[in-house]
Parts: C-alpha cells; sequence; structure tokens
C-alpha cells in the first residue's frame, strides 16, 4: 500500500483527476511507522485491525472508523485475514478556515465506534461506504460528491468532540456551558493561528477572562490536555514540517516555531516526537532507521 516512502515520509500517489486515493486493502501485511501530509480514514469491512498513532493503540472492529490527522506518526497491522477501506483525501483540494481547528479538536486520531459515538457513529459509516462506491465508479463530478462526503465526516467528528468537551465543563447552566464552549472554540482558533508568537498562559488566561488557575482547569476539560502541551505539541508539529527543508537549520526551525531558545526546543522536541530533530531529519530523508 504505500507506494512511496522516504524515511518516514510517505507522498501519496493520488488518483487521476480525482486528488484522493483509496484502497479496499485486503493485504496481510504491517506498514511501519510513517507520515504524509493527507488526512486517512481506515475502516475494516471484514475482521478488525489495529494502529497505534502518535504512541496509542487504536483497536478496530468491523465498522469502526479511524480519522489519522495529518502529520502523524502512525503504524498499522493486519490480522491474518482481513479487508478494510483506506481512503487519503488531498487537503490542497479544501480551503477551510476551520480546517486547523478541527485537526486541533482531532489530533492525533478519532475513533469513532458504535460505543462511544453511537449519534454519529451510523452516518459515518454509510459516508465511508458512499465514498468507496463514488471512487469506483468514478461518474461525473465524483470528486466533488467525495470531497463533501469527507467534510461531512470531519464536520460530524468535530462537533462530536466539541459535545463531549463541553459536558467536561463543570456548570449546570446550559447557557453557561455554551459560553465557556466558544470561548475555549476561539482560544484553540487564536493558539493555533499564533503558537510561534510568545504566547503565556496568564495572557491567553486573561484573553479568555479567566484567572489561569480557573483557565488551566477549564483548558484540560476541553481540550483533554494542558495550556502548554497543546501549544508545544503545534509548535513540533510546525517544526516537523519545517525539518523537511535542509537549508534551515535547526536553531532556526526553533525560533520560526515560537521557541526562544535552542535547548528548550530540544529537550520539548525530544518528549513530543521521541527523536532529537536532527535524528528526524535524517529519517525523512532515508538515512535513518525509525526504531532509534
Amino acid at each position: 500500500m504505500i507506494e512511496h516512502l522516504a524515511g518516514l515520509h510517505e507522498t501519496v500517489t493520488y488518483q487521476k483527476n480525482l486528488q484522493v486515493m483509496l484502497y479496499d486493502n485486503d493485504k496481510v501485511e504491517d506498514y511501519p511507522p510513517h507520515w504524509h501530509a493527507p488526512f486517512e480514514l481506515i475502516m475494516p469491512t471484514l475482521n478488525g485491525y489495529r494502529a497505534i498513532c502518535n504512541g496509542k493503540e487504536y483497536l478496530m472492529k468491523e465498522g469502526d472508523i479511524l480519522i489519522i490527522c495529518p502529520g502523524v506518526i502512525h503504524e498499522l497491522f493486519a490480522p491474518p485475514k482481513g479487508v478494510r477501506i483506506i481512503f487519503q483525501p488531498s487537503q490542497s483540494q479544501i480551503a477551510l478556515k476551520e480546517m486547523d481547528l478541527i485537526i486541533s479538536m482531532l489530533s492525533p486520531a478519532a475513533f469513532i465506534t458504535p460505543e462511544n459515538a453511537p449519534e454519529i457513529h451510523p452516518t459515518v459509516h454509510r459516508l465511508m461506504l458512499e465514498i468507496k462506491e463514488e471512487f469506483y465508479e468514478a461518474p461525473l463530478y465524483a470528486a466533488s460528491i467525495i470531497y463533501a462526503k469527507f467534510l461531512e465526516i470531519l464536520v460530524l467528528a468535530g462537533r462530536h468532540h466539541a459535545r463531549r468537551a463541553q459536558q467536561n465543563f463543570e456548570v449546570q447552566n446550559n447557557n453557561k456551558q455554551k459560553e465557556y464552549m466558544e470561548k475555549f472554540l476561539y482560544i484553540c482558533d487564536y493558539i493555533n493561528e499564533h503558537y510561534a508568537d510568545p504566547l503565556t498562559l496568564e495572557e491567553v488566561a486573561s484573553m479568555a477572562g479567566f484567572s489561569k488557575y480557573h483557565f488551566t482547569r477549564l483548558f484540560k476539560q476541553y481540550a483533554d490536555t494542558t495550556f502548554y502541551k497543546y501549544l508545544n505539541q503545534k509548535r513540533i508539529a510546525h517544526a516537523k514540517s519545517l525539518l523537511v527543508n535542509k537549508e534551515l537549520s535547526v536553531l532556526e526551525v526553533a525560533l520560526q516555531c515560537g521557541f526562544s531558545n535552542l535547548s528548550s526546543f530540544l529537550r520539548m522536541f525530544k518528549i513530543v516526537t521521541g527523536w532529537t530533530p536532527t535524528e528526524l531529519r535524517r529519517i525523512y530523508e532515508g538515512d535513518g532507521d525509525y526504531t532509534d
């Protein structure tokens, strides 16, 4: 299935005129750690499948859907017998300001099952089957229909995440829950646009109208992570993309991603990715071993 792999970086070859790729994959083959620019949506249709995304394991049953966000390092493990849809749509065909926010909410992956998302799973399951049908039949306007269905899946997954986050806020008043939700959507959008700036917890908490202690607790309830971990994940994700450019030094990458000094960048990069920037750059170039 992986046609072009250099180190960890997979270059996806899209179906001509569609800018999407879809496999009705039945290979008894495991795929090593890799990442790519497009989303990857996986749905087993016969037996299960297993994936590890950024170190987290997902055990899929028939009909479960896993949405892997762009740039996430993941590996895949096939059972002795089985079939699964693997769908990879190009982001270049989508120009939406909300896309960064959706990726941040779902990253590293969104797992949609009848148990954890009963209100959206039947629709997402149906949309995946319809995307497969459109891909193989390739009728007129197939690309537009496929992308419309893909965007519907992302919206359903994003809204599901937002509803669950809203329920986490420890307030009884529905209007107050909605107010908090809107504030933290705005805050995450702001971080997504300004992560390279010297943001501080105190500054962003003040922007939201909370003390830093109250903000810290509410942010964890909304994003299921801390403010600084969320911020650093955004910075490191951008750093990973910059490291592909051999003309940029590691220090230049660090400064462009919002780190004030090289040592803090190196320490955080190692914590988030498990590699140093130099090691990951060698892996991207196909000169390293991903087991280092």
